[in-house]
């Protein structure tokens, strides 16, 4: 499928993640089954993956609108829509809109996670063995089984001042043996990039972190905004979880 298409959609959001509306056709949706989910020609919904929730928004079509719930993954990215909702057939021109507000602040807290993992590794020398994040807040954990008694307070000094610091946030794609080439580029415990992927997605932010990922990110760290440590926590003899929040 690649990076740039999945099924027969091809994925603005990727392309470019500031797309906030657009024009696409339905290829694909079963008026008789709702819950069959709606397959477009392009589409900027982030399909949720990596800890990142799927987009929500609306498609415009013919003076009414669908409202946009999730997306499931399949051989095409299935849009799911509100129960309800009308379904427009396969043909039918429309225009899609993605709900800014929370996109905009998911991608603040997806970069502001990879801030502070690309922190642990540099200076706790940590690898990642969990997360998950909501607009906003999130929580990561690590392979940390010594934390200093200051720990929580020097990681949020740390993180701010590489936010401050306005690194650039860059996104290039790579071919599968030229990416795993990168020193240190898969930071979580486990490797989690499918075997038969030959395309691989890097996110780099210059000077501080470079790692796979598939989400979707602002243009610079200082758009994250302050990142509060909110806690710290052990779930385990080595795992510690770091609950962050963006004010």
């Amino acid at each position: 499928m690649g990076v740039t298409h999945h099924g027969r959609t091809q994925r603005l959001d990727l392309a470019d993640p500031t797309v906030r509306e657009w024009e696409c056709t339905v290829v694909w949706s079963d008026p008789a089954d709702p819950d069959a989910g709606i397959v477009l020609d392009r589409s900027a919904f982030y399909p949720g993956g990596g800890g990142q929730p799927p987009d929500h928004g609306v498609l415009l079509w013919q003076g009414v609108q669908t409202r946009i719930v999730d997306t499931r993954r399949g051989d095409d990215l299935y849009l799911v829509l509100a129960p309800g909702d009308p379904i427009p057939v396969p043909g039918t021109a429309v225009r899609g809109a993605i709900e800014d507000g929370r996109r905009s602040l998911l991608m603040r807290t997806h970069s502001g996670l990879h801030v502070l993992c690309g922190v642990v590794f540099r200076d706790f020398g940590a690898l990642v063995t969990g997360g998950n994040m909501e607009p906003g807040e999130a929580r990561m954990d690590f392979n940390l089984p010594e934390v200093p008694p200051d720990f929580k307070a020097r990681l949020e000094e740390l993180v701010n001042a590489e936010v401050t610091a306005d690194r650039r946030i860059d996104v290039r794609v790579l071919a599968r043996d030229e990416a795993l080439a990168l020193p240190d580029i898969i930071r979580t415990q486990s490797n989690l990039i499918p075997p038969d992927e030959q395309e691989i997605r890097i996110v780099d932010i210059v000077g501080l972190d470079v790692q796979a990922d598939g989400g979707t990110h602002v243009a610079s760290t200082t758009q994250i905004g302050t990142v509060a440590v909110v806690k710290v926590e052990s779930k385990g003899k080595a795992n510690r979880r770091v609950r962050v929040r963006l004010a």
